[in-house]
C-alpha cells in the first residue's frame, strides 16, 4: 500500500509517514457475517413456522380424540378405548415435535449451544416428512453439518 498524498509505500511499523509526516490512519477491521450466521437465522425462522404448523393437525387430533368414541361403531369396549388413546398419543406427539420446532427456532438465532444439535436431531427426523419435512431437514443439515459449520457456530455460542 502507498500513501495517497506523497506515494510513499506504507511499512506495517510507520506511525507516520516519511515523506509527508501525516499520521497514519487508523485501520478498523470489519467483520462480514459469515455464511452460517445468516443461514442460522433463516433455520430458525423456518423452524418456528414448522412448529407453528404442527400445532394444527395437533389441535384437531386432540379435540377428534375427544369425541371419535361416539362416532366409532364399535360395540366392543377395547376399539372404542383405543381408537381415542391413538389418537391422542398422535396429537400429543405433534405437539412435541412442535415445541422442539418452536425451540430450535428460537434457540439457533441465539447460538444456543444445545440448539445445534437438537436442530441435527429434528432435521434427521423432519426428512421422514415430505415434501416440506424433508426440504427443511435437508436445508437443517447442509447449513449444520458442512465444513467448518460446527467451530464456527460454537465461535458465535462463545460470543452470544
Amino acid at each position: 500500500m502507498f500513501c495517497s498524498a506523497c506515494g510513499a509505500p506504507i511499512q506495517p511499523e510507520f506511525t507516520i509517514f516519511p515523506n509527508c509526516h501525516r499520521a497514519m490512519p487508523t485501520v478498523v477491521a470489519v467483520t462480514l457475517p459469515g455464511r452460517l450466521e445468516h443461514h442460522v437465522r433463516v433455520l430458525g425462522t423456518l423452524w418456528v413456522i414448522a412448529g407453528a404448523l404442527f400445532l394444527i393437525p395437533g389441535f384437531v387430533l386432540m379435540m377428534i380424540s375427544g369425541v371419535v368414541h361416539v362416532a366409532n361403531p364399535a360395540t366392543e369396549i377395547v376399539p372404542r378405548t383405543v381408537a381415542p388413546l391413538v389418537l391422542s398419543m398422535i396429537g400429543g406427539s405433534l405437539f412435541i415435535v412442535a415445541a422442539g420446532g418452536m425451540l430450535v427456532g428460537w434457540g439457533l438465532p441465539k447460538h444456543l449451544p444445545w440448539a445445534r444439535v437438537a436442530a441435527i436431531v429434528l432435521g434427521i427426523v423432519s426428512l421422514l416428512h415430505p415434501p416440506f419435512g424433508m426440504a427443511l431437514g435437508i436445508y437443517t443439515l447442509w447449513v449444520l453439518l458442512s465444513n467448518q459449520a460446527g467451530a464456527e457456530y460454537n465461535k458465535l455460542a462463545s460470543v452470544a
